[in-house]
């Protein structure tokens, strides 16, 4: 009899406590979204100074460019 007892306390106890309600579901969502904005928001600033603290060079990704397509060239004719 006592183990048909603990067998009901068992599975009773499973049943009542099988996870977090909607409740806390909906705050933990919540919680998550607003971290999320707060992170986007941080990186979108941070582009943005970024983008305000150094002008842009239009020369410069055309020498890297020129550059490169020449080194490519010369060491292909090598091997």
């Amino acid at each position: 009899m006592k183990k048909v007892f603990a067998i009901c306390l068992l599975a009773g106890g499973l049943f009542v406590a099988c996870g977090p309600s909607a409740e806390d579901k909906a705050k933990a969502e919540a919680a998550a979204q607003a971290q999320a904005d707060s992170m986007m928001k941080a990186m979108e600033a941070e582009e943005a100074a970024a983008a305000a603290a150094a002008p842009v060079d239009s020369t410069a990704s055309h020498d890297a460019a020129g550059h490169e397509a020449g080194h490519d060239a010369g060491h292909k004719a090598g091997h």
